[in-house]
Order: structure tokens, then C-alpha cells, then sequence
């Protein structure tokens, strides 16, 4: 998904090839997006994700597929992200609202 930019020669193989992008070049491109964007908060490749995730919970998206989505063993671990939703009561939808 992210090609390197060279071709390289694999020191096992010595087949050349073009690896992928070592993950700290990904982070500083996505660091610079958000200050060109005038972002001031920290912005990291993890911030996407976090915001994947807010997001499909706030179209209503069943935790379990987000659980499947992310790649969560465990939802607990899934269950992190609806704390920033903080809808208290006004959250849930009853039945009789869709009539």
C-alpha cells in the first residue's frame, strides 16, 4: 500500500525489490499534513484510527464489527473508544422514536 520510493536489494536473497515505506516516514508525512492543515494538536498515524473508530460508533456501527474492523482480540480493548461519544441518556434510541 505504501511503496518505498527505491528499489533496494534484499541482503538474504539478494533479489532486488521495492520494500515498503519504513513506518517512521508515514508518521512524519501524516505530521506534516496536519500542520500544513494548521493543526495544532499532536496528529500521528494512530489518530486516524481513533477517529475511524469514533466515527463509525457515532453512525451507530456495532461494536463487534468495529472490534473486526481494528483487529481487537478483545473488545475491551475496542470498548476505549466510546468514551469520547459521552452521550449519556440521549445516546439511546427508542423504538417508538423510529415510528
Amino acid at each position: 500500500m505504501f511503496p518505498a520510493t527505491q528499489i533496494s536489494v534484499d541482503p538474504r536473497s539478494g533479489e532486488r525489490r521495492r520494500h515498503h515505506l519504513h513506518e517512521v516516514v508515514l508518521q512524519r508525512a501524516v505530521r506534516e499534513a496536519a500542520r500544513q492543515a494548521g493543526i495544532i494538536k499532536p496528529v500521528g498515524c494512530h489518530t486516524l484510527r481513533h477517529s475511524f473508530a469514533t466515527h463509525l460508533l457515532e453512525d451507530g456501527y456495532d461494536i463487534r464489527t468495529i472490534q473486526e474492523l481494528l483487529g481487537h482480540k478483545d473488545v475491551s480493548t475496542t470498548m476505549i473508544y466510546t468514551h469520547v461519544l459521552n452521550r449519556g441518556g440521549k445516546g439511546v434510541t427508542s423504538p417508538s422514536d423510529r415510528l
